[in-house]
């Protein structure tokens, strides 16, 4: 019987991550996984702390799920995937302002 992963409120899953927004991996659940699924993903650098975008997702959401890490592009299966909590990447504080912008007089 499978169990869902045990992710906090702060994240969810790298399935339910919307296209082209980074996030960061914030847990892997190691225990659902293969041992040669886990290993894969430590080699393409899959760990806590390293950033993740999804570029593109199968037709019909049944297949795999495209995503970047680093400068690498990877496919993951879906139940692969589910096993990746992501948190969404912290945006600019409101008080920043963008390179470039300054008081123009």
């Amino acid at each position: 019987m499978a169990t869902a992963p045990m992710f906090d409120s702060a994240g969810f899953s790298l399935i339910s991550l919307p296209r082209h927004r980074p996030a960061t991996v914030a847990a892997i659940a190691w225990e659902r996984l293969a041992q040669p699924e886990a290993r894969r993903l430590r080699e393409f650098g899959f760990d806590e702390g390293v950033d993740v975008e999804v570029l593109h997702r199968s037709f019909l959401g049944g297949g795999p799920i495209a995503c970047r890490i680093g400068r690498m592009t990877v496919a993951l299966r879906r139940r692969v995937a589910a096993a990746i909590q992501v948190a969404p990447v912290a945006q600019a504080t409101a008080g920043e302002s963008a390179p470039g912008d300054s008081d123009r007089r």
